[in-house]
């Protein structure tokens, strides 16, 4: 897999953060009412202090999670693909014309209902990689990701450079982030699946192998849209296009947060279609490991 640090360090961070300010004044307008129910919601211990999200290595009940569900497009179409049960990386064994769609930064208003609007129409299934914070004043948006039946990890909780950070607080930024995603998802009871993905693609060595000693499986980039340039919707979609053709398979990097790509995705799903591709979902290999399904 490629894990290159792209450049876009600085105004992908402002902006992420000029959404968030955004986000956070639009919630104290309103009362914060969806995020006090959710925190109602949120599991308990004993103590009163947050569960353990348990990962790996937790015992589990027969009703600790909701039934594995196969994710059910609303319409057919044959650029719908096979699903991959992930515990590895590895797993992710794509064959030639297969790629998988991914989204990071989201939930984001206006952008994240719209793509889930062209994920039906074309009938396939994604996986969004959230932030945090961005779950934690959009818990709404994170529930109908959820409700569309993709499948939902995590990305940190403030889109933090890990690798500028200790080991433990590195941790403790995921683990934050992950605890924001569970909470949106606790009414409707789910919650994330264990799949992460590092800001900026800006692993290290030690940190992928804690995660995946706890369980945690890191999701990787083939194909870069480069959607966070200041680029037209065309631009976007030609320039993704051109890396699947190039790569011929692989996991595409898509935010959701970003109006160009919102506008770019119903082309060039249908593009990927004519060509001859088909869109792989990812799903935890684990039945009863956390997961995110469609409702019946």
């Amino acid at each position: 897999m490629n894990r290159k640090v792209s450049n876009r360090f600085g105004s992908h961070t402002m902006r992420l953060a000029q959404f968030v300010m955004a986000a956070a004044a639009s919630s104290l307008l309103a009362g914060c009412a969806s995020n006090q129910a959710a925190s109602l919601a949120r599991p308990q211990d004993p103590a009163g202090k947050v569960a353990a999200l348990g990962f790996a290595g937790e015992a589990r009940g027969a009703d600790a999670f909701p039934l594995y569900q196969s994710f059910r497009p609303v319409s057919h179409s044959a650029l719908n693909g096979r699903t991959i049960a992930v515990a590895r990386i590895s797993d992710i064994a794509l064959r030639p014309k297969e790629v998988v769609l991914t989204f990071d930064d989201g939930p984001m208003p206006g952008k994240t209902s719209k793509i889930l609007e062209t994920l039906d129409d074309y009938g396939v299934g994604a996986t969004f990689l959230m932030v945090g914070e961005m779950a934690h004043y959009h818990p709404d948006l994170v529930r109908e990701v959820a409700q569309h039946g993709h499948t939902i990890g995590t990305h940190t909780y403030r889109h933090a450079n890990l690798r500028t950070m200790s080991p433990d607080a590195a941790m403790a930024e995921i683990r934050k982030g992950q605890a924001s995603v569970a909470e949106a998802l606790a009414p409707i009871g789910r919650r994330p699946a264990p799949f992460f993905r590092f800001p900026y693609l800006a692993d290290t060595q030690s940190l992928r192998k804690r995660l995946a000693s706890e369980g945690i499986t890191t999701i990787d980039v083939d194909i870069d849209s480069k959607d966070y340039f200041r680029s037209s919707a065309e631009s976007v979609r030609s320039r993704a296009l051109d890396a699947v053709e190039k790569h011929g398979r692989g996991i595409i990097l898509m935010h959701d947060i970003q109006t160009r790509t919102a506008a770019m995705l119903p082309q060039f799903l249908a593009d990927l279609k004519s060509r001859g591709y088909t869109v792989v979902r990812l799903s935890p290999a684990d039945r009863s490991a956390p997961l995110v399904a469609s409702a019946e």
